[in-house]
C-alpha cells in the first residue's frame, strides 16, 4: 500500500496528542488503510471542538520532529508497559516471545510491529477527517469505542489534491444524487435496503433487460429460486460453517432456517432436479436472486454496503476439460461490458488458496493453474493476490477504476471444485459412466445496487442514453404550444422513447435549470418558431442549442444512440 509507513506513524501521532489532551483515553488499535488511518479509543465520542484541538497538538509533534524507534521487549516487560492499556494487554497475549515489539516517539510508546518512517517531520501533510462509532475487534458483542480517522501524505501538495477529490466525491454522492434525481431513498424502517422510486427502478430493470439480451446471445438460461432455506442446505455448502455470522436465521416449526446470503447452493439444487450428458455442457444457469447478509450497522453505506440487494450471479456447469475455453468465453464478455459499453479501465487478480478452504491442495493447485493459464493464453495482465480465494475456490477479480481514481472489485470468475462434490453432482460423460462437474461462479456488475452507486458517481448522475430514466424533456414556452408539444410527446412514446413534458407555467429559463438539475440528456424547447416550422430546438447537457432539428431526424438520432449503448 503506498504511503503505508507514513500513515501508520501518523495513527501513531494521532495516538499520542490524544493521550496527551486526553490522558483518560484509552488506547485500542491504529492502522494504516487506503488513502488514510484511524486509531481507536476507548472514551466518549469525540466533538468537533475536541478534534480541532488534536489536529493543533499532531501539528506540534510534527514540528518536533521526533524519531520512531524501535525496541523489542519480553513479555514481562511489555505488561508493566501496558498495566494501564487493557485492550493493549488483550493483544499482547496473543503475542509470542521474541515478536514482541514497540515504538516510541517523546514519550509515547506503543506496542506495535511497524513498519513507520524515521521522525515524525516526514508527515509533511495531515488531516482528521471525521469520527464513528467502532466495535472493538469489530465484533458488535463488545464495547463500542470511538474512532478518529485521518489521511496523511507526504507533501502539503498531494494533500490539498487529496482534499479535491474527496470534494468531487461529495458532490458526486450517490446518495445525495439518488435523491436530487428521485431515483431511491434509504427508509429507517429496513436499514440496509434501498428503496427503488419510479425513475430509479427503470435504471435498475434497464441493467437486467441489458444482461438478459447478452445472455440469450451468450447460451445463458435464467433461473430463479427461493429465498429461505433449511439450514440443511447451508451446512451441505459449506456457508454453515464458513459463513453463518453473517446470515439471518429464523425458526420456523421448530427447524432453523435461513435467508440466503449467495446464490450458489440454491443453483446447485437447480442442477441436480434433473440427470444430464457431457453434450448439454456447458449449461450456464443466470440468477438475479435477492440476497441477505448481516452487515453491522456501522458498515453500513449507502448502496455500496446493503442488508439486502440483488447479484447478477450465474453457475457455469462445466467437464474439466472445458474450463479454460469457458473462462476465455467471460474474460470477452467482460471485457464487452467495461469496454465496449461503459468505458471503464481495470486490472484483473488472480486470487489464490485462503488458509480456510473446501477441498484438498492438489486439486485447487490445478484450478490455479487453469485460470492462470486462460488468462495467459488470453494475454490478460494480471497480478496475484495470494490466499483471497473464496473458501471453494480460487477466482479472476476485474477491479475497476473511476473517473475520481477509485477502485471497485466488480466482475469476478470463481473455480469451485468443491461445491459439486458436497451435492453431489454429476453427468454421464462419453463413456456412459457418471462424472463429477466443476462450476463457474461468475458475476458481471456484481451487486446491482453497488454497481448503480459507483456508475452514479462515475457519471456524476448523467447516465448514458440508454440508461437514462428520463431520455427527453420537452419545454412550452407559452400556452399555445401546449398542443403541438403533446404531438411530439406521443411521437417519442410511441417509438420507445422515455419522454416527460414540462408544461408548467414557468419561465423557459427556470424549466431549462431544473431539467439540467435533474441530468436529463435531451432538453427540448418548443415555442411559436418551432410550432410554425414543426422543428425542435435541442439543448444538450454541454449546454449546445441545435436549432430548427426536424422531429424525424431526431428520432432517428435517439434510437441510434440507444441501440449502440451510447
Amino acid at each position: 500500500m503506498e504511503h503505508h509507513a507514513l500513515r501508520h506513524s501518523a495513527a501513531h501521532v494521532l495516538a499520542s496528542a490524544v493521550k496527551e489532551l486526553f490522558p483518560g483515553a484509552k488506547l485500542a488499535i491504529g492502522p494504516a488503510i487506503e488513502d488514510g488511518f484511524y486509531y481507536d479509543f476507548d472514551f466518549r465520542p469525540f466533538t468537533p471542538e475536541d478534534l480541532e484541538k488534536i489536529e493543533k497538538r499532531f501539528k506540534e509533534i510534527i514540528k518536533k520532529n521526533l524519531p520512531f524507534i524501535k525496541s523489542n521487549k519480553t513479555k514481562k516487560d511489555a505488561e508493566k508497559i501496558l498495566k494501564n492499556e487493557p485492550y493493549k494487554l488483550e493483544l499482547l497475549k496473543k503475542l509470542k516471545e521474541g515478536e514482541i515489539t514497540f515504538y516510541s516517539h517523546g514519550d509515547f510508546t506503543d506496542l506495535c510491529a511497524g513498519p513507520h518512517v524515521k521522525s515524525t517531520g516526514e508527515i509533511k501533510g495531515f488531516k482528521l477527517l471525521r469520527t464513528s462509532g467502532a466495535y472493538w475487534l469489530g465484533d458488535s458483542k463488545n464495547k463500542q469505542l470511538q474512532r478518529i480517522y485521518g489521511t496523511a501524505f507526504p507533501s502539503e501538495k498531494e494533500l490539498q489534491e487529496y482534499i479535491k477529490k474527496l470534494e468531487e466525491a461529495e458532490k458526486r454522492n450517490h446518495i445525495k444524487l439518488g435523491k436530487q434525481l428521485k431515483l431511491f431513498t434509504f427508509e429507517p424502517e429496513s436499514p440496509g435496503s434501498v428503496f427503488y422510486l419510479p425513475r430509479g427502478t427503470i435504471v435498475y430493470n434497464e441493467l437486467i433487460g441489458f444482461l438478459r439480451n447478452e445472455y440469450r446471445k451468450r447460451g445463458y438460461q435464467e433461473i430463479k429460486t427461493p429465498i429461505l432455506y433449511n439450514n440443511s442446505l447451508w451446512k451441505t455448502s459449506g456457508h454453515w460453517e464458513h459463513y453463518k455470522n453473517n446470515m439471518f436465521f429464523t425458526e420456523i416449526e421448530g427447524q432453523v432456517y435461513a435467508l440466503k446470503p449467495m446464490n450458489c447452493p440454491a443453483c446447485m439444487l437447480a442442477y441436480k432436479n434433473e440427470l444430464h450428458s457431457y453434450k448439454e455442457l456447458p449449461i450456464r444457469y443466470a440468477d438475479f436472486g435477492i440476497l441477505h447478509r448481516n452487515e453491522l450497522s456501522g458498515v453500513l453505506n449507502g448502496m455500496f454496503r446493503l442488508r439486502y440487494f440483488v447479484q447478477d450471479d450465474a453457475h457455469i456447469f462445466i467437464e474439466e476439460s472445458q474450463i479454460e475455453e469457458e473462462v476465455w468465453r467471460l474474460i470477452d464478455f467482460i471485457e464487452y461490458i467495461y469496454k465496449k459499453v461503459f468505458v471503464f479501465d481495470y486490472s484483473v487478480k488472480l486470487s489464490t488458496r485462503p488458509e480456510k478452504f473446501l477441498g484438498d491442495k492438489k486439486t485447487w493447485d490445478y484450478a490455479e493453474k487453469a485460470l492462470e493459464n486462460a488468462l495467459k493464453k488470453k494475454k490478460v495482465a494480471y497480478t496475484i493476490n495470494e490466499g483471497d480465494g473464496t473458501f471453494y475456490g480460487p477466482k479472476i477479480d476485474f477491479h475497476i477504476n473511476d473517473s475520481l481514481g477509485r477502485s471497485w472489485q466488480l466482475s469476478t470468475i470463481q473455480l469451485d471444485y468443491g461445491m459439486p462434490l458436497r451435492f453431489e453432482l454429476t453427468y454421464e460423460g462419453k463413456d456412459g459412466r457418471k462424472h463429477r462437474p466443476v462450476v463457474i461462479h461468475r458475476a458481471i456488475f456484481g451487486s446491482l445496487e453497488r454497481f448503480m452507486a459507483i456508475l452514479i458517481e462515475h457519471t456524476g448522475g448523467v447516465f448514458p442514453l440508454w440508461l437514462a430514466p428520463v431520455q427527453v424533456i420537452l419545454l412550452t414556452v407559452g400556452e399555445k404550444n401546449f398542443d403541438y408539444a403533446r404531438e411530439i410527446l406521443l411521437e417519442l412514446e410511441e417509438r420507445g422513447i422515455r419522454v416527460e413534458l414540462d408544461d408548467r407555467a414557468e419561465s423557459i429559463g427556470r424549466k431549462v435549470r431544473d431539467a439540467q438539475l435533474m441530468k436529463i440528456n435531451y432538453i427540448v424547447t418548443i415555442g411559436d418558431k418551432e410550432q410554425e416550422k414543426k422543428t425542435l430546438a435541442i439543448r444538450t447537457l454541454d449546454g449546445k442549442v441545435n436549432f430548427g432539428v426536424k422531429v424525424n431526424d431526431f428520432v432517428k438520432e435517439l434510437i441510434k444512440k440507444i441501440d449502440d449503448k451510447v
